[in-house]
């Protein structure tokens, strides 16, 4: 594909939002997403070799979900940071500020989304959106409990509706998963508590242990309310 100008892009995202694309559109549109593949891989490679985590990819979003977002949101085509992207899960919170700092070294200039001080409907993650040869890709950082927390709203977009996600949808719905993200929330808050304690002091040790079986017992009520979606 010739390389388009941020014009011609935002012409062609402008075109995507009016109504039925044409298929000239949609099959410069899905070009336009596959370009990312190279630099996608690029970014997953240095992940790997260079700080030893283990990203899962997404390549490239699908045509269908890139115009969904330019009719959902105010945005224009070349606007879009994740058209390509990966993510990465860590243990707790601590583990994920850490792997943040090492992706900003890795990815000098990249920009942080921290969706843990602003979440997205309850959905709480940190994006670090790097930029190679002038395409970005996103790079999500989850905890454990808030990626089981991102599969239940999935789960619930899927089977009953996709508004659900961005705070659209069943009323109940919406209310259960904004209780289970104030509940991770305060989990995190504990982690941090925690992590300012002396490492080997026995305090620490003792609330590590009621910490352990607390988010046991959260990752286990998600994984019964996903199973339920099902």
């Amino acid at each position: 594909m010739a390389t388009l100008s941020k014009t011609q892009i935002d012409r062609l995202g402008d075109r995507l939002k009016k109504g039925s694309p044409s298929e000239a559109d949609l099959r410069l549109l899905d070009e336009y997403r596959r370009s990312f593949s190279d630099v996608h891989n690029t970014v997953v490679r240095a992940i790997r070799e260079k700080l030893n985590l283990k990203p899962t990819g997404r390549p490239e979003k699908s045509t269908a979900s890139i115009i969904d977002k330019l009719r959902r949101e105010s945005i224009r085509l070349s606007q879009i940071q994740d058209i390509a992207g990966c993510r990465i899960i860590v243990g707790d919170i601590d583990e994920q500020d850490r792997a943040v700092v090492s992706l900003q070294a890795l990815f000098p200039g990249a920009s942080i989304a921290d969706r843990r001080r602003f979440a997205s409907h309850g959905y709480r993650a940190i994006h670090v959106i790097a930029k190679i040869s002038g395409l970005p890709i996103e790079i999500q950082v989850r905890t454990t409990l808030q990626d089981t927390w991102a599969e239940f709203s999935e789960r619930l977009s899927d089977r009953i509706d996709p508004g659900i996600k961005y705070g659209g949808g069943d009323d109940q719905m919406r209310e259960v998963l904004m209780e289970y993200s104030k509940i991770v929330e305060a989990f995190e808050v504990s982690e941090r508590d925690m992590a300012a304690l002396p490492p080997k002091s026995l305090k620490r040790k003792m609330i590590q242990q009621g910490m352990n079986e607390q988010k046991q017992a959260i990752s286990e009520a998600l994984r019964r309310l996903i199973f339920m979606a099902k």
